[in-house]
């Protein structure tokens, strides 16, 4: 399914949701945003059936960061005047929330470049595969911009503080190997063998019990703003949610009866 500058295929029950603009590195733009906003409606369609989703680009890149000959980087207003965090609010936001609040385990498979606010969008994945080839940059200090997307909530939670502030007070590119050893991502992968293995992955989560899955990337992404005991009642209020679901009946049944689960994601 074609939609402005991404696509969406479907391999089962895997969505996989790619960056549709390779002219320029996968750029985002005001067009994709809104191609990306139909895209997720698209995929989070009940009657779709689909239970993981993964998220690449299209040609030598995963995304090259704001596409700033769209207009992001207009000088129609003087430096005091502008307001280069507008879009922010009204066009990125929305669409990081809405991976954030995704019901499906997420995986991000990064080919080549993810710059900018193409770093956050593949951080935002609850496993982040990448190429050999591929590398993480933050681009903002390059044009006299703060990182976003995010970013500044998501690397000290990732790689510390430290090297939050390197990576972005110097705007060096961290290749895929040292993003792995620092904890970045998880997994590194020959260039050509990267979409299959995220592929396999996802099916491997989408066969799971997605119920729980969900409530799973749900925990972890409110576990940094709680409390112990605030924790302590989200799990347990989690804990409510997926003993509810026929997932876990089998998973039950089919341990007791030493078989492998046939989950249903319901």
């Amino acid at each position: 399914m074609e939609f402005e500058r991404v696509k969406v295929d479907v391999h089962g029950r895997v969505g996989v949701l790619t960056l549709n603009h390779p002219e320029v590195m996968n750029a985002v733009s005001p067009e994709m945003l809104k191609g990306l906003t139909a895209a997720m409606a698209y995929i989070e369609k009940p009657d779709m059936g689909l239970r993981a989703l993964v998220m690449t680009g299209e040609g030598r890149g995963f995304c090259a960061g704001a596409n700033l000959s769209g207009g992001a980087g207009s000088n129609a207003f003087g430096p005091g005047e502008r307001d280069a965090g507008a879009a922010l609010e009204t066009m990125y936001h929305p669409f990081l929330r809405r991976l954030r609040n995704l019901k499906m385990p997420f995986v991000t498979a990064v080919n080549g470049a993810a710059a900018g606010v193409g770093m956050s969008f593949a951080l935002m994945g609850d496993m982040i595969l990448a190429a050999k080839s591929a590398y993480f940059l933050q681009a903002f200090r390059r044009i006299g911009l703060v990182p976003d997307g995010g970013s500044t909530w998501l690397l000290p939670r990732l790689v510390g503080l430290a090297r939050a502030k390197e990576l972005s007070l110097m705007g060096e590119k961290l290749s895929a190997e040292r993003a792995l050893e620092w904890g970045l991502i998880n997994r590194v992968h020959d260039d050509a063998a990267l979409l299959p293995e995220a592929l396999k992955l996802a099916e491997e989560l989408a066969s799971g019990p997605t119920v729980a899955l969900g409530l799973i990337r749900q925990l972890y992404w409110e576990s940094p703003m709680n409390s112990y005991e605030e924790q302590l009642d989200a799990e347990r209020q989690a804990q409510k949610d997926a003993g509810r679901a026929e997932d876990f009946s089998e998973g039950v049944s089919a341990f007791l009866q030493k078989r492998k689960a046939e989950f249903k994601g319901r």
